[in-house]
């Protein structure tokens, strides 16, 4: 069983990491071998819209064609068990460098000729034989309401292709995350700082343990799918 946790996040040790790490703590615990991975490590860009992964016969085997720094990363998203993508909420989406990852992680095993499941009757899109949990974790400064009006609907895209494509997905939000240690230097609104300590130091570490769950939860779904 293994798990994939792919931080989409320029800070290696801040809020989008930690809660991919209790993630990953809790796939560890449902007896998966876990596996941490940071975008800003590789040299990469997004789909270059080659259509290589769509002729007909095609040798990539639901892998992106191009060989740059992501090849190996999305091999073992190929092989994986779970798959989960974290990321701050940068302009209402998901960081570019994650969105490039999603590009060539998903454009590959997506299917422009779906075809008719035979036990449910139902297009399938998804090259993949097999259902693989995946999930989205997501880090934002904005409060919840906020993220409701404003940028919530718009992420749903990526719910809606991870589900298209490997049959299960979650979403998991913390909100008003603590952004800096010295909130003095930068041109904030005034009660900024108190606000978002105080979710650091109250609701942060419920989120933490709603990660660990998550993680914990993805594995075990992978092992009922499997049996």
């Amino acid at each position: 069983m293994k798990a994939i946790f792919i931080n989409g996040s320029p800070r290696k040790k801040w809020s989008t990491y930690q809660m991919l790490e209790k993630a990953m703590e809790g796939a560890k615990e449902a007896g998966a071998e876990a596996e941490f991975i940071n975008l800003y490590d590789y040299d990469f860009k997004g789909c270059r819209s080659c259509f290589a992964c769509k002729l007909i016969n095609a040798k990539t085997n639901g892998l992106c064609a191009i060989r740059d720094d992501l090849r190996p990363v999305l091999e073992k998203a190929l092989n994986a068990d779970v798959i989960v993508i974290g990321s701050p909420v940068y302009f209402y989406f998901n960081t570019g460098v994650s969105r490039s990852f999603m590009e060539r992680l998903m454009f590959p095993v997506l299917s422009y000729n779906p075809k008719v499941n035979e036990k449910t009757g139902e297009l399938e899109s998804s090259l993949l034989d097999r259902t693989v949990p995946t999930a989205m974790i997501y880090t934002t400064g904005a409060p919840e309401e906020m993220a409701a009006q404003e940028f919530k609907h718009a992420l749903e895209v990526n719910a809606h292709f991870l589900e298209t494509i490997y049959g299960y997905t979650e979403t998991l939000y913390t909100y008003q995350t603590y952004q800096f240690t010295d909130y003095s230097k930068y041109d904030m609104m005034e009660g900024v700082e108190e606000v978002r300590r105080k979710q650091r130091g109250e609701q942060f570490p419920k989120d933490l343990e709603k990660a660990f769950e998550l993680g914990k939860r993805l594995v075990e779904k992978a092992k009922e799918l499997q049996e």
